[in-house]
């Protein structure tokens, strides 16, 4: 019988930061990936993850980071005579665009760009902004996935120029990257492309940079995980709030790839057994027999429910419960007797697919490892 997967247990997020420090340093690894709901904390672990290298005797930093604060640097300039000469402008007072004249960025920018999007763009560094134009016409505000992605091209760009870097050059300093969701409205198509390229850029800076690659985006995680699996120095962790609120855990994943819908049923289990159950945990299982019944060609969600013969019932109310705005963020319990309708529905869900659930968010103590 194969031992099971190690848990780690970090209190603080110091200690989190710590452990994936120490895989890269004490473990030889070249990559890690993480896989976490919105809400877990990733973006503030991103910044915890830079602040470290700070806080090193003798280092200002070493870490280079794309995440919600990056995609911040850029803003758009709407508020113009005549409305017709739209800018997205930059921060140059970042250090994020240290050198970014002296790099050329445009020609740096521009092989990435064409490989997902039909605009072009020009830069003025003088003014620290950015004019788009497609074909003919020139100045215009190009949407917000193709913005995303003119975003995350710089990003490419940078990290390649920190990949490549002599001793003595612009971005010489990084010793680490911090990726943090960079597919943001985004289409499958566009989400698996940008995965591949990401593998085909860190596989070739292995030598150069270390990598932390985050998201809650399941198609993404997977096509990075099976693009660097090969790689005997890459690590696979899924990343959970801990069940009591303080600190952490991360679940070791790379014997067994991790699925997002089949996560998201193993927590929902977890929450109906141990009668944590929130309203917004309704969305998540209309979701997941949405995702089900595509993958099985049925034309409505209710074609996935069990066969107690109260299949009507529980989509009528599950078309009533799902449609509440309810935050992850301000989570509100259920009454009783939702939980009771919430804990038929599911299990009705399960006992007709036999999912192999995972203990995700379950901490095996024989497994654990505690970090202060």
């Amino acid at each position: 019988m194969s031992n099971p997967p190690k848990v780690y247990r970090c209190r603080t997020m110091r200690s989190l930061v710590n452990r994936l420090r120490d895989d890269f340093q004490s473990g030889g690894r070249d990559f890690i990936l993480l896989f976490a709901y919105n809400g877990t904390g990733k973006t503030r672990l991103s910044m915890a993850f830079k602040d470290a290298g700070k806080r090193k005797r003798g280092v200002a930093r070493d870490t280079l980071y794309f995440n919600a604060y990056t995609e911040d640097l850029f803003t758009w300039d709407n508020d113009l005579p005549g409305d017709s000469r739209r800018v997205l402008r930059f921060n140059s007072t970042s250090r994020f665009f240290d050198a970014f004249k002296e790099l050329e960025m445009e020609s740096r920018i521009r092989p990435y760009l064409h490989n997902y999007a039909d605009f072009e763009f020009d830069l003025d560094y003088e003014k620290s902004e950015v004019s788009f134009s497609r074909g003919e016409i020139t100045h215009i505000k190009v949407s917000r996935g193709e913005e995303n992605i003119f975003i995350w091209c710089v990003f490419l760009a940078l990290a390649e120029a920190a990949i490549d870097a002599q001793p003595g050059q612009a971005y010489d300093w990084v010793n680490y990257l911090y990726i943090d969701d960079p597919i943001s409205s985004l289409d499958d198509n566009n989400a698996i492309a940008v995965a591949s390229d990401l593998a085909r850029l860190l596989r070739r800076g292995r030598d150069s940079v270390k990598t932390v690659v985050s998201s809650h985006h399941g198609l993404f995680f997977n096509v990075m995980h099976n693009e660097l699996k090969q790689q005997q120095q890459s690590k696979t962790y899924f990343l959970h709030k801990a069940r009591d609120g303080e600190g952490h855990t991360l679940r070791a994943t790379n014997d067994t790839p991790f699925f997002h819908h089949v996560a998201m049923l193993s927590e929902l289990q977890m929450a109906s057994q141990t009668g944590a159950l929130y309203t917004h945990h309704f969305n998540m299982l209309r979701s997941i027999l949405e995702k089900t019944a595509t993958f099985f060609g049925y034309q409505d969600f209710s074609d996935c429910l069990g066969t107690s013969g109260d299949e009507g019932l529980h989509a009528r109310a599950l078309n009533l419960l799902s449609h509440g705005k309810y935050s992850l963020y301000e989570p509100r319990e259920m009454v009783e007797d939702n939980k009771a309708l919430f804990r038929e529905i599911l299990d009705g869900f399960l006992a007709r697919y036999a999912f192999a659930l995972p203990a995700v968010a379950q901490v095996q103590p024989a497994a654990v490892e505690v970090a202060p």
